[in-house]
């Protein structure tokens, strides 16, 4: 069931990913609340290192929040503290936030467009989709060369160790998430064909080690 669901937003406490949760239902979103939290605390301080909350709804639910989370804020947006950071920002610090909205929680976003307008400078819902367009094929594109991980990878491969089967694997299958729920490749077409190579190898040199281990143990 969850295979058809992708995160959608991570949260450090179960109680905020609870309320996301509760307004999605209102909304009739289908989601799934997913504790990916480490069972073990290796700091001892109960504090909240590895706690984690996804919750994950379907591709095509992506816009619909999205819109969903911006009529929000524009409803919060009233009720803004009059020392909140982002009245200090510039236009240009404005415009690199409504550019590059996936960085940014959604009340930012709407903040940063409702200061802009009151500028003189207000982005156009036209503008808003060139911009968001533009920033998703950004996205899209792949992580440059990674040569270094590749190496490591080979070596690992060859010594017959499964950390050059997981790098193979990694380079091969890894994909991110965009904005708009669409999932792609990070690494390059000619870095995954590295990846598989890698994987292949690992693969044999792995049971070739194991096989002469087992014979010179007999």
């Amino acid at each position: 069931m969850n295979e058809a669901f992708i995160t959608f937003q991570k949260f450090n406490d179960q109680y905020s990913a609870k309320q996301f949760g509760k307004l999605l239902s209102e909304q009739n979103v289908k989601y799934v609340l997913e504790d990916n939290s480490l069972s073990f605390d290796p700091t001892f301080a109960n504090n909240n290192f590895g706690t984690e909350y996804c919750i994950k709804i379907k591709n095509e639910d992506f816009e619909k929040v999205n819109a969903i989370l911006e009529s929000k804020s524009e409803i919060e947006i009233n009720e803004i503290d009059k020392d909140y950071y982002l009245l200090s920002f510039s236009d240009e610090e404005l415009i690199d936030v409504v550019s590059k909205s996936d960085e940014w929680n959604k009340f930012d976003v709407s903040l940063a467009k409702k200061l802009l307008k009151e500028r003189g400078l207000e982005i156009t819902p036209l503008k808003i989709e060139e911009i968001k367009k533009q920033r998703i094929a950004e996205l899209a594109k792949p992580e440059k060369s990674q040569k270094g991980y590749i190496i490591l990878g080979y070596i690992t491969a060859l010594c017959g160790g499964l950390l050059g089967i997981f790098v193979g694997w990694h380079l091969m299958t890894y994909k991110k998430t965009l904005p708009d729920g669409n999932r792609v490749y990070v690494y390059s077409e000619n870095d995954r064909k590295q990846g598989n190579r890698i994987l292949t190898l690992g693969l044999v040199f792995f049971i070739f080690w194991f096989t002469v281990k087992i014979l010179y143990s007999i």
